[in-house]
């Protein structure tokens, strides 16, 4: 059974070079087998946060809503491609996903961050670890950190030079990572009701 990985993406700039990443991580998660998908907050279009998808009547929820919650509860796993603000989370993707609660636990998620600077949007990895765990996902300690993301990926989301090197390098280990957590999830779940 192929794994289901969300890959999460959110920046509404005009020039998102972000996308390279996010592109790249369908493809290389693809090549090793598991079904993997982009999800882009700005394709989507959530209105700033009003009311969650629980907090609607039932059958009542707008349909991106709806549709993007069915994806949710059917991943096995989650990828979240983030930028850094001001030493901060993107607000399109941490918009989107306080949209759900429920629908994230019980499932593993990775980090994958970028900038164009050579930090590689550390800061905001480490602001989405505390916001993913509070959220009721595992989150694996290997991430992807992409620093100077305009030389190390192309516009199609192919590896060029030293920092397009080193992203192949550390992809094995960080999606080794994700799939044991993924597998012991799986089983889990298959074994035991959740708690709550």
């Amino acid at each position: 059974m192929a794994d289901r990985i969300l890959i999460f993406y959110g920046s509404y700039r005009s020039d998102r070079q972000g996308i390279r990443l996010a592109d790249y991580l369908v493809r290389a998660f693809a090549d090793r087998g598991a079904d993997a998908e982009l999800i882009d907050a700005k394709a989507i279009g959530l209105p700033m946060l009003d009311r969650m998808y629980k907090e609607y009547p039932k059958g009542e929820a707008p349909a991106a809503l709806e549709t993007l919650a069915g994806k949710i509860r059917a991943a096995d796993a989650f990828v979240f491609v983030t930028g850094e603000y001001n030493w901060g989370q993107q607000p399109g993707l941490k918009n989107l996903t306080d949209h759900f609660l429920e629908e994230w636990y019980w499932r593993p998620a990775a980090i994958a961050s970028y900038s164009a600077g050579r930090l590689a949007g550390a800061h905001a990895s480490v602001a989405w670890h505390g916001t993913l765990t509070e959220m009721g996902m595992v989150v694996v300690s290997s991430t992807l950190a992409v620093g100077s993301i305009g030389r190390a990926l192309d516009g199609d989301g192919q590896p060029t030079g030293d920092g397009g090197a080193s992203l192949e390098r550390a992809f094995p280990r960080f999606a080794d990572d994700l799939a044991w957590w993924t597998a012991a999830a799986r089983e889990q779940r298959a074994r035991a009701e959740p708690p709550y």
